[in-house]
């Protein structure tokens, strides 16, 4: 686990809901960011969509949706 990530799980437990919330948001997107690599990794080594997609608890169909044009 990145630093990053640490420090914003550590963030998500704050008593502070404001603070906690700030800190969700910002793992989802950090967490988004990582899952696209992720995707982008696995197809430049030439694993299929369904492979990816059942990695990822999905359908091919959404997973090719989400990454398959970009």
């Amino acid at each position: 686990m990145s630093d990053a990530m640490r420090t914003l799980t550590s963030e998500a437990g704050a008593d502070d809901p404001l603070k906690a919330l700030h800190a969700v948001s910002e793992m989802r997107t950090e967490l988004d960011r990582h899952e696209a690599t992720l995707v982008r990794r696995a197809r430049n080594l030439g694993m299929r969509w369904q492979m990816i997609a059942t990695a990822l608890g999905v359908s091919r169909q959404a997973v090719h949706k989400k990454y398959g044009r970009r």
